[in-house]
């Protein structure tokens, strides 16, 4: 028996914030925006770009919130007793990270599993550790791990896996230019990586058509 759920169902909202002093202020943060402006060739005190480096800072700050963020406080006591061996399956979770080389997009989907060991997590909970480590800057590998690491941390399960799916923009946008083409990676923990037959599920579970679940 497999409980499946797809991520649809599951509600991401933001988590609440830890507060971190920043050796660097708003205002020197945008006027940094403002010097990148000049260096492009570009006029920081036309009428269109006047509010750009406000809202260019207030991105940032929205998508690198996941430093401002830990996994106590997203957990928030969510860990519950539970007599379960079975795989529990969230696939299909949507990810926006950003490029730590070009900070820019990286755009896709995380699908997670973990068997228990006597305890579970709510299921809103493993997408919300996937968007805590997606909002940093990133490299895929690096991300794939930290989510996986992360669960086998928090519960001690019997194994996890994590497969990140995703297209980047500093190789659609620049550089080799190759729209469509996708990045796969993977994080394999526990009886994941040490019985081909359990992995197989999974993986077989994450393949499966839409229009079949």
């Amino acid at each position: 028996m497999v409980l499946s759920f797809d991520s649809e169902s599951v509600s991401i909202g933001e988590s609440q914030s830890t507060q971190a002093q920043s050796p660097v202020s708003e205002a020197e943060m945008r006027q940094a925006v403002r010097t990148l402006l000049l260096g492009i060739g570009e006029d920081p005190h036309r009428e269109g770009l006047l509010d750009t480096p406000q809202r260019v800072v207030k991105a940032l700050k929205f998508l690198t919130s996941g430093y401002r963020q830990s996994l106590d406080e997203l957990l928030n006591g969510a860990v519950f007793s539970e007599d379960t061996d079975e795989m529990v399956l969230v696939r299909d979770i949507d990810i926006f990270s950003s490029c730590e080389h070009h900070i820019l997009p990286i755009i896709g989907r995380a699908h997670v599993a973990y068997i228990p060991n006597r305890q579970v997590i709510g299921l809103s909970k493993l997408a919300r550790i996937c968007e805590m480590y997606a909002k940093r800057l990133q490299v895929q590998e690096r991300l794939t791990s930290q989510i996986a690491d992360a669960i086998e941390g928090l519960l001690k399960p019997q194994g996890v896996a994590v497969v990140v799916e995703a297209t980047h923009m500093c190789m659609v946008m620049r550089g080799v230019q190759k729209p469509g083409s996708w990045t796969v990676s993977s994080a394999m923990r526990g009886v994941f990586a040490e019985d081909a037959k359990t992995r197989q599920e999974f993986m077989g579970l994450i393949r499966q058509p839409q229009n079949l679940r």
